[in-house]
């Protein structure tokens, strides 16, 4: 797979020098529960198995974390000649990510209350708040993630997925008035402006999850939407299709047109 990732990067490179190629992480930097050494350690541990992939894609090499874990495993690598001069000389050019919350470990047994995320559970974060599903919603942690990736790859970021999933139901009229998705997106985009005007995080650009209600992937729900564009169907198929716009339809095509500036409501 990294391989397939070094060829095709350079593959993209020789069609066109000005290409640029990214690679993609599920984000959400974990923060220790308690200042206690292990709940650090095992907080360090868990971004590690998250950034392994990316480690290898954005530096060009395996890291001594993950050369170690092998070895401890007994797994050698099938490794040809060759191979890791493409590793090296085929690396990505910026590092896209989604990001919907911050995660958190614990190594204290009787401090295990879960909460859901993006693929990743984790232990529940008592000074957030959280989605209907349980994503805890975390706008600083967005700073902190875009900082911790920047100071580590030193590559353009670029936020491909941030959104909140929820039970949006039209009022009596039909509309949606969806004041909670904006609160949520208003946040987040003005933690990102912050990481990039005060921290100093080189950013590509950001597009949210997602411009439509579709099936949830994560819960094959249609009740669980992420759209500006409310669509009429429910969990059971039924609903006649129909599109209309929500209020965060107009409010983010305003923060389009003013690049992030106005982000009132």
């Amino acid at each position: 797979e990294l391989l397939a990732s070094a060829i095709a990067t350079k593959i993209a490179h020789e069609v066109d020098p000005e290409n640029q190629v990214g690679c993609m992480l599920a984000a959400g930097t974990n923060y220790a529960y308690t200042c206690k050494p292990e709940d650090v350690w095992a907080a360090r541990k868990a971004d590690r198995e998250n950034f392994f992939f990316i480690d290898v894609q954005s530096r060009g090499e395996y890291p001594a974390y993950a050369l170690k874990e092998l070895e401890r495993e007994g797994i050698e690598l099938p490794i040809e000649d060759g191979d890791l001069d493409l590793l090296k000389e085929h690396t990505v050019d910026f590092i896209s990510f989604s990001y919907y919350s911050s995660r958190v470990q614990s190594t204290d047994p009787a401090i295990n209350e879960q909460t859901a995320g993006n693929i990743f559970a984790s232990v529940k974060n008592p000074y957030l708040e959280a989605s209907e599903w349980g994503w805890q919603i975390d706008p600083l942690g967005l700073r902190v993630t875009m900082n911790d990736l920047y100071d580590r790859y030193q590559k353009p970021l670029f936020i491909v997925e941030n959104g909140l999933g929820a039970v949006d139901t039209p009022d009596e009229n039909g509309n949606v008035i969806d004041d909670y998705r904006i609160e949520y997106l208003a946040a987040h985009i003005q933690a990102m402006k912050d990481a990039v005007e005060q921290d100093g995080v080189d950013l590509l650009g950001y597009t949210t999850w997602g411009c439509i209600d579709l099936v949830s992937a994560g819960t094959g729900e249609m009740k669980k939407r992420y759209g500006f564009i409310y669509v009429d169907r429910d969990n059971e198929g039924n609903g006649t299709l129909t599109r209309s716009k929500k209020k965060s339809f107009d409010w983010y095509k305003k923060v389009i047109a003013t690049n992030g500036e106005d982000l009132t409501n």
